[in-house]
């Protein structure tokens, strides 16, 4: 706890620094966790003394709220388009142009990123408006979103009034991220990282901007005061300030070391983290700027040598299903092949089956296809101006194409179910034995791939049928080590109902969710109906419908594995009348015993404990960083009790 505004303005420093490693440079100097516990230390200490507040802790960053619109706003100083050259010889000309006019000159070059285009204008030192790039005269106003980017100085050691540009954009894993989020949500998934970046800057709401983890990434500057006469020096200064430098720049004198570093750039293309265009490449010199002055469209001193393009455009031949380790089916497109930097593509991911209804992509359809580095070709738009009258829509399969067995449906998911099908297998064993299941020590990802790859092993029945003889035949194994896996594996025979039902590996139903079940029903869990399963708290249909198809698909697979491992009855323990009977009860905060053994304790109580306050809580026990719970309950005027008070009502567990 933060006791001085001495202090305070030390931890502020250094929550600074931290921000500034992990957004900046891209090097982590502590953990999240301690990341997160300082933050919340300077969050609470400006909760309780708001007038002491620095504008330029990271606390501030996060605009709350939801923006009704965006209001126009105009640029000090017009933000101008670029002219592309596309191959070495219209790079030569464009030099050539600018000679002709200024004679030999230096150039300053930098990767092209592939963003949205920013200006922020600094005014006494503060972040004063962000205005997108609009028509280059007037934008939109941005300024709450912007001020959740992290590579967005709140403020800057530089008074005078200064436009300060660049590129917003996400990196490329982060992007993958995001996609494999809103694919999970039922959501359109961004075509690329530009398209990314520029919807999340653009949200109404700054929150979710925050959540996006964009990056600024300068590249100029507008109206300024500066007394420097070369850009290279000006961005010098900027970086100075705090502002993200880019992976690699360089004053060139001439074309042949433009060449260079557009090659060096090329062939980083896919180390670098961010998704890359081209190469800008500027008059260095700001007075021969001037002279050169501007086109219609663009400045005559710069200009975007671009890359080679990583979309192209081809057309579905054909869909193939990839069964995964899990059992999820994915589509793949098998498409014309097509050269995209280098490299020969000819199949690409089509994500899932309610994407490939969403885009309405059809086997004969010409699409855009993007791929940058070892990322997996993606199909990112459906070309139906050139659609044929033939194409052919595309159908959900309801059984699986390795094993032949009927499919689970929910919609964004298609899963194959079979234990024994031989894409899903192995991953089905590696389960059953973790800690969280039958625990069978010993039994690791390389051997459980070794026994399946010798033919040993093909589904998790064959694990009780193992001898030493045939341990012994394999690499690595001795007698010892042969001997304590059998062992291992006997062992895990006679096991607690729940870890039975959670090794199965069912979608949706974890080890919470098996823990119910048989707490209900016991090892009746194999005959349960649709009803017995939405009478349990928490179950809705999906979990319900996922149980109901698993048991019916391999009920002869369950029924021989009951057999075999004869798991144990639950006990039915005797519910005791205490303070917590028939009461709803929430947990926080730290308490000096496990969570998880409170919990089962005030259940074995008649308590139903439960994850949310609301005006139907009876009781809420807290311990040391309550949170929002502890806040809530106080304000509903919800029973708190503390550890101290817990230890008179059950003196017994402490």
């Amino acid at each position: 706890m933060i006791k001085s505004e001495k202090e305070y303005k030390e931890k502020v420093e250094l929550l600074k620094k931290y921000a500034y490693a992990y957004y900046v440079e891209d090097n982590p100097l502590v953990t999240d966790e301690e990341y997160d516990r300082l933050y919340k230390e300077v969050e609470e200490f400006e909760k309780a003394h708001p007038d002491l507040i620095d504008p330029n802790s990271p606390t501030q960053r996060i605009g709350f709220g939801v923006a009704k619109e965006f209001k126009k706003a105009k640029h000090l100083s017009k933000m101008w388009s670029m002219e592309d050259v596309f191959n070495e010889n219209e790079l030569k000309e464009w030099i050539e142009r600018v000679y002709k006019n200024v004679g030999k000159c230096e150039f300053y070059c930098e990767p092209k990123f592939d963003g949205a285009s920013l200006n922020l204008i600094y005014e006494d030192g503060f972040l004063k408006q962000a205005i997108t790039r609009g028509d280059g005269e007037i934008g939109e106003d941005v300024t709450l979103n912007a001020k959740t980017i992290q590579t967005i100085p709140l403020s800057i050691d530089y008074k005078e009034l200064i436009e300060i540009r660049g590129e917003v954009i996400i990196r490329k894993n982060d992007f993958e991220k995001l996609n494999e989020e809103r694919i999970k949500e039922n959501l359109p998934t961004f075509a690329n990282p530009r398209n990314a970046a520029a919807g999340s800057l653009r949200q109404l709401d700054p929150s979710i901007t925050a959540k996006r983890k964009l990056v600024f990434q300068p590249w100029g500057v507008g109206v300024n005061s500066l007394n420097l006469n070369k850009l290279d020096k000006i961005m010098e200064f900027i970086y100075s300030l705090g502002f993200l430098s880019p992976p690699l720049r360089k004053v060139c004198k001439d074309i042949e070391p433009i060449e260079e570093m557009y090659k060096i750039l090329v062939k980083k293309r896919d180390e670098i983290p961010f998704m890359m265009d081209g190469m800008v490449v500027k008059v260095n010199d700001i007075k021969l700027q001037d002279i050169l002055g501007y086109t219609v469209k663009y400045p005559r001193w710069m200009v975007a040598y671009k890359f080679p393009a990583i979309e192209k455009s081809t057309v579905i031949k054909d869909i193939i299903l990839q069964v995964g380790r899990t059992g999820v089916i994915t589509p793949v497109a098998v498409v014309e092949p097509v050269e995209i930097e280098g490299v020969t593509v000819e199949r690409a991911t089509l994500h899932n089956f309610d994407e490939i209804e969403r885009m309405d992509v059809r086997i004969g359809d010409r699409v855009i296809i993007i791929r940058s580095g070892d990322v997996i070709p993606k199909i990112t738009k459906v070309l139906k101006e050139f659609r044929p009258k033939d194409a052919k829509k595309i159908k959900r399969p309801t059984h699986c194409p390795v094993c032949k067995s009927e499919l689970l449906d929910e919609g964004a998911l298609i899963k194959c179910q079979n234990l024994e099908c031989p894409a899903r297998v192995v991953n089905s064993i590696i389960y059953f034995a973790s800690k969280q299941c039958l625990n069978i020590e010993g039994l690791g990802n390389k051997i459980v791939e070794l026994l399946y790859e010798k033919g040993l092993v093909k589904s998790v029945i064959d694990l009780y049928y193992l001898k030493e003889e045939d341990l012994l035949k394999l690499e690595g194994f001795k007698e010892k080590k042969a001997k304590n896996l059998i062992e291992a594996i006997e062992k895990s025979k006679h096991t607690e109902c729940w870890r039975f039902v959670n090794a199965l590996g069912i979608e949706h139903i974890g080890e919470v969710a098996s823990k119910k079940i048989c707490s209900h029903y016991g090892l009746k869990f194999l005959d349960l109906s649709k009803e017995d399963l939405l009478r349990i708290e928490g179950f809705g249909e999906e979990m319900a419908n996922s149980f109901l198809e698993f048991m019916r698909v391999n009920r002869e697979k369950v029924l021989k594995l009951l057999e075999i491992i004869k798991p144990k009855e639950p006990k039915k323990e005797e519910i005791k009348t205490s303070p917590f009977t028939q009461k709803t009860v929430v947990i926080t905060g730290t308490l000096s015993i496990p969570r998880s053994s409170l919990k089962e304790i005030l259940e074995s109580m008649g308590a139903k404990v439960t994850n949310t306050v609301s005006k139907k809580t009876d009781f809420v026990i807290f311990g040391k960083d309550p949170g929002k719970k502890y806040e809530k309950a106080k304000e509903l005027g919800v029973k708190l009790i503390d550890e101290e008070e817990l230890k008179k009502m059950i003196p017994i567990i402490f």
